[in-house]
């Protein structure tokens, strides 16, 4: 037995210990941030409810009802969604040396530049690419002059397999694929050509190939022949010649065939020729949703059409997608399209802490597709905040 004084010691010593404990305890659960109270739409977890988003050492720590421990950062979501940071896998932002940071500002996280520059010139994209805030990846252009006026591959040439190869070999931990513009007015008759030219590049680096699609000289079902899965088909609403349905507003089967077998198809929404709504509506109806939404971002777009990532999400609202998909097809589905993004488009915990703020305003809302036809809409997705690797970006003026 202990005596009065052993016994006071050995409490005293206890309560020491239990106090330090305690102190190693509330240090070892503080967080570097805390995004309380947003309605927290997680696809990847299939979450869709009020939590509180922590993040420590630029990662995502809990996600939980209601966090109570200390942050050296709050952000108060409430009235807000918080989701996963966007993945834009089609934009052209790294034509711009301040493109990337306005993307980031809009909730995007990660983007890919899609064919900006062929073989000729790769090396601009490539280097906002690395000096980017972001994760970029850039597609090479099969047209080793990048995007013309006259034509990417108007002279057949110009589509030169050495060169891209060359581009990629030198460049593979940025060039992540190669972009091959198909249009009348971009490759002409030499699309088929193109096309096969710009997967013969691809079948030495396991790497996709992305389309560009719509009026095209050759009918859409000899291209689809020659797409491989983990390619991507952009601007799949592009209205005929050569849509992705048939005038009965039937998918057609070739189509169908090249989603079964690993194909993605992508919105890539664009200012010129690439989104008509009536399309949009038929492909909709027909059950044929994208796999993944893009911006087909510019400089340019920021004030027509596209405006930003949020806004061209809402447009799916609109025809009748529930709220958690279309935060699907700008975060986990297009996560799983390109390598560099794979552990991106979560809040699972562990996973890079990535988080967009959005807002979604009720109200009345006109939208613009590549026609000037306009849609009203009853709902629509502003940005209001981002997160990178856990650090707070400066919302855009």
């Amino acid at each position: 037995m202990l005596n009065r004084r052993q016994f006071v010691y050995a409490a005293a010593a206890g309560a020491a210990a239990f106090a330090r404990a305690t102190d190693v305890l509330a240090a070892a659960t503080k967080y570097d941030l805390i995004i309380k109270g947003g309605r927290v739409i997680d696809p990847s977890l299939r979450v869709d409810a009020i939590r509180d988003v922590a993040i420590a050492d630029g990662r995502i720590a809990a996600v939980e009802a209601n966090i109570m421990a200390d942050a050296a950062e709050t952000i108060d979501a409430r009235g807000k969604l918080v989701v996963p940071g966007l993945l834009d896998i089609h934009t052209h932002a790294a034509r711009t040396k301040d493109g990337p940071t306005l993307c980031l500002a809009d909730g995007v996280t990660g983007f890919v530049d899609a064919g900006s520059q062929g073989a000729d010139r790769i090396n601009e994209p490539i280097a906002i690419a690395k000096s980017a805030p972001q994760p970029c990846r850039v597609l090479v252009n099969i047209g080793r002059a990048g995007i013309l006026p006259d034509g990417d591959t108007m002279d057949i040439t110009r589509a030169d397999v050495g060169a891209a190869r060359d581009a990629i070999a030198k460049n593979r931990d940025i060039i992540a694929g190669v972009k091959a513009r198909l249009s009348r007015e971009v490759a002409g008759a030499n699309d088929y050509e193109v096309l096969r030219r710009a997967r013969e590049v691809v079948s030495s680096f396991n790497l996709p190939v992305m389309i560009h699609m719509g009026q095209t000289v050759s009918p859409l079902p000899r291209l689809m022949d020659l797409l491989r899965p983990g390619d991507i088909v952009t601007h799949m609403f592009a209205p005929p010649p050569n849509s992705i349905v048939d005038e009965n507003g039937r998918i057609l089967p070739e189509v169908l065939a090249a989603r079964r077998r690993g194909v993605w198809f992508d919105l890539g929404n664009g200012r010129t020729g690439h989104l008509r709504w009536d399309i949009v509506e038929r492909v909709m109806q027909a059950g044929f949703w994208p796999d993944t939404f893009s911006t087909d971002w510019t400089p340019e777009g920021r004030t027509a059409q596209v405006i930003d990532f949020p806004n061209v999400m809402s447009k799916f609202l609109d025809f009748g997608m529930p709220i958690d998909q279309v935060i699907a097809r700008a975060t986990v589905n297009a996560s799983r399209v390109f390598e560099v993004f794979r552990d991106r488009g979560t809040l699972n915990v562990g996973a890079p802490a990535d988080v967009a703020v959005l807002e979604l305003r009720q109200g009345t809302f006109e939208f613009v597709d590549n026609f000037e036809n306009k849609r009203t809409g009853r709902q629509r997705l502003f940005p209001s905040g981002t997160v990178l690797a856990g650090k707070r970006i400066p919302s855009r003026a």
